[in-house]
C-alpha cells in the first residue's frame, strides 16, 4: 500500500507524532503554573511570554501539520523546536555516570528521531507540493 493511498493511515501517523506535543501545549494551558515552573527550571527568562510561546508553537505547529495546511512549517517549527528543547533539558553529558545519565542519553537519542521524523514531515509535504 503506498504512502498517499491511505489518507486516514498516513492522518493517525501524523497525530502520533505530534501527541507529545499536544498533550504538553494542553497540559501547559491547563496549568501555567507548573509550565512557568519549568520554564525557571531550564533557566529560561522570561518564563510567562516563553511559556505562553512554547504553548502557542505546540499546539499551533500541530494543528498545521494535522490539518496539512503549511504543514512543512509545523513539521519544521516543531523539528526545530525538538531539537533546541533537547539540548536545553537532555544534557546527559554533563551528568555523572548512573541510571539517570543513561535515561537521560536515551530521552536524547529519542527527540533527535522525533526531530528526524518532522524533517521528514517537511520534505514528504514539500516534494507533494512541487508536484501538484
Amino acid at each position: 500500500m503506498r504512502w498517499t493511498t491511505s489518507p486516514a493511515l498516513r492522518w493517525i501517523a501524523l497525530l502520533l507524532l505530534c501527541a507529545a506535543y499536544l498533550q504538553g501545549g494542553l497540559n501547559k494551558a491547563m496549568d501555567f503554573d507548573a509550565a512557568l515552573a519549568e520554564m525557571n527550571h531550564f533557566g529560561l527568562s522570561p518564563a510567562g511570554p516563553l511559556a505562553v510561546a512554547v504553548i502557542v508553537l505546540e499546539l499551533g505547529a500541530s494543528a498545521l501539520i494535522l490539518a496539512g495546511r503549511l504543514r512543512w512549517l509545523g513539521a519544521l517549527a516543531l523539528g526545530g523546536f525538538t531539537l533546541m528543547a533537547t539540548f536545553v533539558a537532555l544534557r546527559f553529558w554533563q551528568m555523572p555516570l548512573g541510571q539517570e545519565r543513561f535515561m537521560a542519553a536515551n530521552a536524547f537519542f529519542e527527540h533527535l528521531g522525533l526531530a528526524g521524523g518532522f524533517l521528514l514531515v517537511a520534505w514528504h509535504d514539500l516534494k507533494e507540493r512541487a508536484h501538484v
